[in-house]
C-alpha cells in the first residue's frame, strides 16, 4: 500500500529507520530486530493473533478519510485548521493533515514545537502563554531555525507579555513573534476573563517591540453544552471588535481569529462567520480530534452537528479509526469477563473504553458486533473488567475490539501503532514523540 501521504517534509527517514523489536509495545515477541519502514512487508494480520495484545491499531483509509472530511468542510464554510497537533503527536499524521490544507500545526509545550519544527512544520500555533526563560527563548528560536518559520502564541496577562518582551531582548532579532490575545472564562482555564484585562494585554502587546498582535484566541472546549459556548463567543467577538476599534492588530498580516475545542466546532464556525474586522481575516478553527475521531463523546457531538443542519457538510462521515484490541483472558464469572486491557493501554478520561466487535480466530469469517450488555465495569493497570451477559458468547481466547473517547488519551501510551486495512492486514505503522 503507498503510504507516502504519511511522509513529512523534513527528516522522514529518521521515523521510516526507527529500530523496533520485542521490547517495543505492540512488536511480536518473534518479530527480532526491524525497522519501522519494513513492517508492512511481514505480512501481519491482526485476527490472525500475529499481533500481541492489547494492540491498538489505526485504520489507514479511515484516517484518510477524516482528513478530507475536514478539508471539504473547511472549504464549504471558508475556514483554516491548525488542528492539535498534541492528539497524535505523530509527525506522520501531521503531514497527512498538512497535505490536506492545514494552515498550520498547534502545540501545547516547547517539546512539542521542537518535534513539529524538526519533521517540517513551518507554521506552528503555540496554544499556550509560555513562561520562563526556556520556554520563551524555545519560540524565537523557532523563529531563527528558518527564514520562512512562523509561530503563533498566545497572551493573557501583563506579566506573560512582560517575559515576551525580555525575550525579544535576549533573542536579538528583527522578527516578531506574531501574538494572540488569549480571552477565557470564568471558572475556565487559562485567559482574560473581562474587557477590560483584554484590552489592557492587547494594549501591551501592540507597543512592544519583537512582537505583533496577530489576532485573538480562546479555548471553548471546558463548557459544557452549546448555550455556554454561543455566549462566551459573543464576549470573544465583543473583545475583538474593540481591540479592531483601537487599532491594536498587526498591519502587515491577516486577523487571525481562532478557538481550539474538538467537540463544538461548528459554534465556533457559525459565530467566527459572524465576526468582521478591518482587513483579511483568517478564521481558524484546532479540532485535532477528528482525524482519529472516536466513538463516545465527539461521535455524539458529530451526530449533534448533523443533525443541526447549520453548516455546510461533506457528504460522506466521519470515522472512528483507532481501535484498541485485546483477548479474552478469563471468565472467572458468569457475568464477567478479564480482558488483556488496562490503563496503560487506553484513555479512560472521557470514560470507560466500549467494547464493539468480537472475534473467534479461526472460526469466524469476519469480526461480529459484540451485542448489548458488555460493558467495562473498571480497569486495572493491565487487566480490563468486562460485564456480560450470562448469554454472552465470550470464551477465553476471543479478541475484543474496543472503541475509544477523546484520542489524545490512547495515543500517549503507545510509541508505535500499528496501519491496518479494513481486512486487519498491518501495512505499516506510525510513531508517537510523547
Amino acid at each position: 500500500m503507498d503510504l507516502s501521504f504519511l511522509t513529512p517534509t523534513a527528516n522522514a527517514r529518521e521515523i521510516e529507520d526507527t529500530i523496533l523489536d520485542p521490547r517495543t509495545k505492540g512488536v511480536p515477541p518473534d518479530a527480532g530486530t526491524l525497522k519501522l519502514r519494513d513492517v508492512g512487508a511481514r505480512g501481519w494480520n491482526l485476527l490472525r493473533g500475529d499481533l500481541p495484545m492489547p494492540a491498538a491499531v489505526l485504520h489507514v483509509d479511515r484516517l484518510r478519510q477524516n482528513s478530507r472530511w475536514m478539508a471539504e468542510f473547511l472549504k464549504l464554510n471558508g475556514l483554516e485548521i491548525a488542528p492539535h497537533g498534541k492528539t497524535t503527536m505523530t509527525p506522520q499524521l501531521f503531514a497527512l493533515q498538512l497535505r490536506d490544507g492545514a494552515w498550520a500545526i498547534t502545540v501545547g509545550t516547547a517539546q512539542q514545537l521542537a518535534v513539529a519544527r524538526h519533521f517540517g512544520v513551518k507554521r506552528a500555533l503555540l496554544a499556550n502563554q509560555p513562561i520562563g526563560r526556556l520556554a520563551v527563548d524555545a519560540c524565537f528560536a523557532h523563529l531563527a531555525a528558518a527564514p520562512d518559520n512562523e509561530l503563533y502564541l498566545l497572551a493573557d496577562s501583563l506579566a506573560g507579555v512582560a517575559m515576551l518582551a525580555e525575550g525579544a531582548k535576549r533573542a536579538g532579532t528583527n522578527r516578531s513573534l506574531s501574538v494572540l490575545l488569549e480571552v477565557g472564562f470564568p471558572g475556565g482555564r487559562t485567559g482574560c476573563r473581562d474587557v477590560a484585562s483584554a484590552l489592557a494585554v492587547a494594549e501591551a502587546v501592540a507597543k512592544t517591540p519583537g512582537l505583533s498582535l496577530a489576532g485573538i484566541e480562546a479555548f471553548e472546549g471546558l463548557l459544557k453544552n452549546a448555550e455556554q459556548v454561543d455566549e462566551f463567543l459573543e464576549r470573544y467577538a465583543d473583545v475583538a471588535q474593540q481591540t479592531a476599534a483601537r487599532g491594536l492588530f498587526r498591519k502587515d498580516g491577516p486577523i487571525v481569529v481562532t478557538a481550539g475545542g474538538s467537540a463544538f466546532f461548528d459554534r465556533v464556525a457559525r459565530r467566527f462567520g459572524r465576526i468582521q474586522l478591518p482587513g483579511q481575516v483568517l478564521r481558524v478553527i484546532r479540532s485535532g480530534c477528528y482525524i482519529a475521531h472516536d466513538q463516545m463523546g465527539y461521535e455524539q457531538q458529530y451526530r449533534r452537528i448533523k443533525a443541526a443542519g447549520a453548516l455546510r457538510l461533506p457528504g460522506h462521515d466521519l470515522l472512528p479509526a483507532l481501535e484498541v484490541w485485546t483477548y479474552v483472558q478469563s471468565r472467572p464469572d458468569t457475568t464477567k469477563s478479564i480482558v488483556t486491557m488496562g490503563r496503560r493501554d487506553i484513555g479512560t478520561d472521557a470514560g470507560w473504553p466500549v467494547p464493539t466487535l468480537w472475534y473467534r480466530p479461526g472460526a469466524m469469517a469476519a469480526p461480529q458486533p459484540i451485542g448489548p450488555g458488555h460493558a467495562i465495569e473498571t480497569l486495572n493497570d493491565q487487566h480490563g473488567h468486562l460485564i456480560v451477559p450470562s448469554d454472552s458468547p465470550l470464551q477465553i481466547g476471543d479478541m475484543v475490539c474496543f472503541g475509544i473517547g477523546h484520542p489524545c488519551t490512547t495515543f500517549d501510551k503507545w510509541q508505535v501503532m500499528m496501519l491496518v486495512s479494513e481486512g486487519y492486514d498491518v501495512v505499516g505503522a506510525v510513531r508517537t514523540y510523547f
